[in-house]
């Protein structure tokens, strides 16, 4: 089922699925992809007994561009929070993010700890370790796209060839899947220019000062603060984007419960290439 929620910058539609009298689970997708990226994940969320959304990401067709032109990971995390909200969740709420929504969970857990009982994070570390991470000439190789995204020759170059620039991401960050299906679905998310921009946007917005406002300084202000409550991290073993060797000491950066898993023959899209596995081991975490 498809519906939307408006806020004072954007609307955000959203997939939806299982007992909306449930727990809230909210999944938040990354980049290049989509909310169908959780296709799988949710009606196994949903046979588990959860009001499962999963919203398209500010910016993101069907979603509305933001009116602010805001795409600061600290807004992801507001998002996040005014979803939970505007969606009556409680505090048995999951909060589970892919890539960027990964980036947002992050902050979100720790500005809102009361709304979240417990948090699945994939393919990025906490940010810490990703900062870390920078300073390393074998991230900074696997990172390029994001440096490049600064310039607007990446507006032009991007969606040449029927977004080939995207397919070969897909291609590198998880080799061993066929993307065909998840690619159409971000060409379409990105066909208008005004979108590819907003997607460009959130690594665009790595490299300015961060918006200062009243809703957004609760966040900043907890921005490097470990969040409370326990966190499944997962990563695959093949990821082409963020090396293994970036995560090793996630759990330092994780409160006591917690847990990560390096995933067997899984790339950057792990819930897509490995979902059997990837849903055991949630369903085992949310369940403890």
């Amino acid at each position: 089922m498809n519906n939307s929620l408006t806020f004072d910058d954007v609307t955000l539609q959203y997939h939806e699925a299982g007992d909306p009298h449930g727990p809230l689970a909210l999944l938040l997708h990354g980049f290049p992809d989509t909310n169908h990226t959780f296709r799988y994940l949710m009606p196994y969320l949903a046979e588990l007994g959860y009001h499962v959304v999963a919203p398209a990401m500010r910016g993101y067709a069907p979603s509305s561009i933001a009116t602010t032109g805001d795409y600061q990971t600290a807004t992801l995390a507001h998002d996040a929070i005014r979803l939970h909200d505007a969606l009556q969740g409680d505090g048995n709420a999951v909060l589970i993010g892919h890539d960027w929504g990964a980036a947002g969970t992050y902050p979100a857990l720790s500005a809102a700890p009361e709304r979240w009982r417990k948090a699945v994070t994939m393919s990025v570390p906490p940010l810490a370790l990703m900062a870390q991470a920078f300073m390393t000439f074998d991230q900074l190789q696997r990172s390029w796209y994001m440096f490049y995204f600064q310039s607007p020759l990446a507006d032009v170059t991007v969606p040449l060839g029927n977004f080939d620039f995207i397919e070969r991401l897909w291609r590198d960050w998880s080799p061993n899947y066929d993307s065909a299906i998840d690619v159409q679905h971000v060409r379409e998310a990105l066909a208008e220019p005004a979108h590819l921009a907003a997607a460009l946007g959130y690594y665009r917005a790595m490299f300015q000062p961060p918006a200062s406002t009243p809703e957004l300084a609760p966040i900043h202000a907890t921005f490097s603060t470990t969040p409370s409550m326990p966190v499944l991290y997962l990563h695959g073993e093949n990821d082409g984007c963020i090396g293994t060797a970036v995560v090793n000491d996630t759990l330092q950066h994780l409160a006591v419960g917690s847990e990560m898993h390096i995933v067997a023959n899984a790339g950057h899209f792990l819930h897509l290439e490995q979902p059997d596995e990837v849903h055991h081991l949630i369903g085992e975490f949310l369940g403890r």
